[in-house]
């Protein structure tokens, strides 16, 4: 079986772990946390860095840093994972939603505006499965109605925009370093801020608010959302590779363009001008006139040996909310073909060129046989 993915780890995070042990320092707040916090933002190009436990943890950090409230609206994609709304929700504001992009699968910036109002406090750009979302115009929106702009930027490492790097744009931005990520610590996340004020709330957030005048005195209420030093040791070893592990990326994900691109009864990501993807996950979008749906599907990739994962599923059409009455009668149709028609190939950083040809001609096979 051809998996989705599988980490890549080698010496340099063995060497890094070994020393964390030698040293006893293997819980939160030893030296490859800060070391991880000053490279991983130096090479984003945000100002500080604020490691956290995972990018669930890192959504929630930077919603409370960037000041959303009980009662703020936060607009952000239908089309993306649970995280970025439960964490809305967590803070106690309202996620408001828009569709997304037929062709770019990332937020459809145009029906932004419709969305806001005087409730209306931040803008959640998600940028996915290594496109990006059309920046300018939604920052100009953002500067018209004064709004923040909290980038989840979690399968965007190295993902750049007119020459910027995606998580630089933002007031502030989350990342996550889960182990099907560019850089991984396992489990892990990252805030990343150019606001000395932010980076402060960030830093109180993910350590239970504690005073640093007086440590058992809380004035607001926090959680552990530290990232350990283990953790850490993973992730700065993972990083001095990132430009080798991105031309592996693209390599494959340029390989599965010309293999698939052109192939009847198949849509991929489109990329505009400019983005320079990291193709994150390879993605595939089956046309309504197959009649078979990306589960279906899946399945008989799997009869084939190759893994797949089925497209998220919209925030709109999510049980669990629509028990909390959120999102009735609302309906985001790209959104909802994604979800039902969508799903993604073997796109792992150990994956071969040989098991790419596999991957496609199973998917050539699997089409042929409907």
């Amino acid at each position: 079986m051809i998996p989705v993915n599988e980490p890549f780890l080698g010496d340099k995070e063995r060497v890094n772990l070994l020393k964390c042990i030698e040293d006893r320092w293997i819980s939160a707040g030893g030296p490859f946390v800060e070391e991880l916090e000053e490279k991983f933002s130096a090479y984003i190009g945000a100002g500080r860095g604020i490691a956290v436990c995972n990018g669930t943890a890192a959504i929630e950090t930077a919603l409370y840093a960037a000041g959303i409230s009980k009662g703020d609206r936060v607009i952000l994609p239908s089309f993306t994972i649970i995280s970025c709304a439960i964490a809305v929700l967590r803070r106690g504001a309202v996620p408001v939603l828009v569709d997304s992009h037929p062709d770019t699968w990332n937020m459809n910036v145009s029906r932004i505006e419709s969305r806001i109002t005087s409730r209306s406090k931040a803008i959640m750009p998600v940028h996915i499965y290594g496109g990006c979302v059309d920046m300018d115009p939604l920052l100009e929106l953002a500067c018209k109605y004064d709004l923040r702009v909290i980038e989840d930027a979690a399968e965007a490492h190295g993902v750049e925009y007119r020459g910027k790097k995606c998580g630089s744009m933002g007031d502030i931005s989350a990342f996550s370093f889960y182990a099907n990520k560019i850089i991984s610590t396992g489990e892990g996340g990252m805030v990343l801020t150019s606001s000395e004020k932010m980076a402060k709330l960030a830093q109180s957030y993910r350590n239970l608010c504690f005073l640093p005048e007086q440590r058992f005195l809380h004035r607001d209420i926090g959680y552990n959302f530290r990232m350990t030093n283990l953790q850490a040791a993973v992730g700065v070893a993972q990083l001095e590779q990132i430009e080798t592990f991105l031309e592996i990326k693209r390599r494959n994900g340029q390989l599965y363009d010309s293999l698939l691109g052109s192939v009847d009864g198949l849509a991929i990501q489109h990329h505009p001008d400019y983005c320079r993807s990291n193709y994150w996950m390879y993605g595939i979008l089956l046309d309504d006139a197959l009649g078979i749906d990306a589960l279906a599907f899946g399945r008989r990739l799997r009869e084939r040996g190759v893994d797949s994962r089925p497209f998220f599923l919209g925030m709109h059409q999510q049980p669990c909310f629509q028990k909390l009455g959120l999102f009735r009668g609302e309906s985001y149709p790209v959104t909802e073909k994604l979800s039902r028609l969508g799903l993604y190939l073997p796109s792992g950083l150990t994956l071969t060129e040989n098991q790419i040809h596999i991957v496609c001609e199973a998917v050539k096979d699997a089409l042929v046989r409907l």
